[in-house]
Parts: structure tokens; C-alpha cells; sequence
């Protein structure tokens, strides 16, 4: 008899000890610790142990400690890792459409990307799945501008510098090679080495970037122009987020969808904010005049056929450019 307590016993130990298996996803980023992305993220997981019960731990690998962007793709691909917060570039690894959002000039505002995602969105968010990944929310960083060891006013002064362009976006460095100018791949996390040393002097980035990787003590001249649109998201590897039960899936998707309105709230409006604390420090920030954005405008004319079908895939820019086209009509 004390046998079979025995056991009886040890099962419902072994039983009880799966049950209370925890799920730790290991999620990567290249923000900064102690910037405000890195925060939110911090939250993020905090918000998500306290909603299951501690069955789900997030642990957060900031500074690019995992690699660039394309690294930490290739990383949850093959389970060192299983999630991410990550801009555009490593989005378009996922799905290629994504670049939409980075194509020069095409928004105005806000309001033009808000409504450009309401009606692609989910086809963006299927391809991504299709990929074997979750998005769990957009994250718009803000708007991109140039920066630059000496001013850029127009297309012409742009042709003479050194432009980063990520390592392994072969379709980008071959579009600016196409056009003329001189592009760099570089790991985005020696950006500030190669800045130092020469090897590139320009860059199109967002404000808030800029400030917190320092990159401006270097490039200290920004082109205030918007050039593009810098998106980001967080994704999560569908065999991780499978394990999850259902109950938990969905509180800790209400929870990601609250922290991504509150990082577009703090990001979108805080290029100002940014552009000001690296004046204070050396920034020159150089207005450009109507000719010379239409120099900007006149470039990009030329350059969409080379962006369709190439950079961007052809069905989702036709898309857009007809989107923005009748949005622009009404304007």
C-alpha cells in the first residue's frame, strides 16, 4: 500500500512540476540600456510575469549584444533567441513589403502613414506570420533625417559623402550604387566606429538615434528634411508563442498592444525634443529652401522605377503610391 502512496505521490509531483513550467522568451534589441525603448520593454516583460502568473519571464539582451538586426533574425530562426524589437530592416527580412514605410518622401505627416497602415496592416502582419512570426505591435521611432560630417542641401552634396547602409541589404547598397553614390555597409553597431575613423560621414537616421548612440558628435550637420519614415516593431517566434496557452496569449497581446501606444506616444513627437539637446552640443541643423527640396522631390521621381520591383515589391508599391495618391488629391 505505501507503494502505490509512494507512487501515486511522485506523479502528481512530476505532474504538478510541468504544469508550473515556465516560458522565458530571450528578446534582443538594439536600444540602448536606460533609454526609454529599453524601459518600455522592461515594463513589457514585468507586465506580462505579473499577468501569468509568472509563467511567462521575459529576458531583454540591449546594445546589440546579440548581433544587428539580421543577426538576431537568424538567431530566432534557428532558437538561440526568440524575440525581438526591431526597426524596418530587420522587419523587411520577415517580409519585404515593410519597406513601404522607408521609402523617401512618400509621407507628409502622421496622419499619411496612419492611414497608409490601416489599410495594409494586416496583409504586412500575414506576411510576417507567414514567416513563422508574431508581430505583437508597430512602433513608429520617428521620422529619419540626414546626418552628416559637413552639409547636405541637395542630391549633388549628398554624391560626394560616404552614406552608411546596413550590412547585408545588398537591394539598398545596389539602389544608391545605381544613382551614383558612394554607400557603405556597416553593422549598425560599428556606425560610430566607422565614424570615427572616415570610413562613412553620412547616414539617414532619426533625431532620437542620433542622441542616444552619439553618433552627432561626429556627424553634427542634419538636413532638416524628412527623408523617411523610421518603423519598428516587436516579433516573437511562432514556436515560442505557441507554447503559450490561449488565455495568456491574449492578456499578454492587450498588454503589448498598451505598451506600443504608449512608445508611438513618447517617439513620435520627440524629434524636436532631441534635435534641441544635440544643439545644445554642437548640432547644426540646416533649413533647406523650396528649390532645393524640390531637387529632393525630382531625385525621387527618378528613383521610384528602380524602387519598384526591386527594393520594395512591385504589388505593395503600386498600392501605396495609388494610397497616397488619392489621400493627396483630397488634401
Amino acid at each position: 500500500m505505501k507503494k502505490y502512496l509512494l507512487l501515486f505521490s511522485l506523479i502528481l509531483f512530476c505532474t504538478g512540476s510541468l504544469s508550473a513550467k515556465k516560458t522565458i522568451i530571450k528578446m534582443a534589441t538594439l536600444a540602448p540600456e536606460g533609454t526609454e525603448w529599453h524601459g518600455m520593454l522592461v515594463d513589457l516583460g514585468q507586465q506580462w510575469e505579473e499577468a501569468t502568473n509568472g509563467q511567462v519571464i521575459l529576458r531583454i539582451y540591449p546594445n546589440g549584444v546579440v548581433g544587428d538586426e539580421r543577426d538576431m533574425i537568424r538567431k530566432m530562426r534557428i532558437g538561440q533567441i526568440h524575440a525581438a524589437a526591431i526597426t524596418s530592416e530587420g522587419l523587411s527580412e520577415l517580409n519585404p513589403d515593410v519597406n513601404i514605410f522607408i521609402t523617401p518622401l512618400i509621407f507628409d505627416n502622421y496622419d499619411d502613414v496612419d492611414y497608409v497602415r490601416s489599410q495594409i496592416g494586416d496583409e504586412l502582419e500575414a506576411g510576417i506570420k507567414k514567416n513563422g512570426f508574431k508581430l505583437m505591435y508597430w512602433a513608429d521611432v520617428g521620422w529619419a533625417y540626414w546626418f552628416a560630417t559637413k552639409p547636405i542641401r541637395t542630391p549633388e552634396d549628398l554624391r560626394s559623402m560616404k552614406i552608411f547602409t546596413w550590412a547585408g541589404d545588398f537591394k539598398a547598397a545596389a539602389l544608391w550604387e545605381k544613382g551614383g553614390y558612394n554607400s557603405v555597409p556597416l553593422s549598425s553597431i560599428d556606425v560610430l566606429a566607422g565614424l570615427q575613423t572616415g570610413l562613412i560621414n553620412a547616414m539617414g537616421t532619426n533625431p532620437l538615434v542620433a542622441l542616444s548612440m552619439q553618433w552627432f558628435s561626429i556627424a553634427n550637420n542634419m538636413s532638416d528634411i524628412k527623408w523617411g519614415l523610421l518603423t519598428a516593431g516587436l516579433v516573437i517566434d511562432n514556436r515560442t508563442w505557441n507554447k503559450i496557452s490561449p488565455e495568456y496569449q491574449a492578456i499578454m497581446m492587450e498588454i503589448a498592444e498598451n505598451v506600443g501606444k504608449e512608445h508611438q506616444e513618447f517617439n513620435r513627437f520627440k524629434d524636436q525634443e532631441a534635435i534641441d539637446a544635440m544643439k545644445q552640443y554642437g548640432l547644426k541643423v540646416h533649413t533647406l529652401t523650396d528649390s532645393e527640396k524640390a531637387e529632393w522631390k525630382k531625385l525621387l521621381r527618378i528613383w521610384y522605377p528602380d524602387i519598384r520591383g526591386n527594393f520594395i515589391p512591385e504589388e505593395i508599391f503600386d498600392e501605396v503610391v495609388q494610397l497616397m495618391d488619392e489621400r493627396n488629391k483630397t488634401k
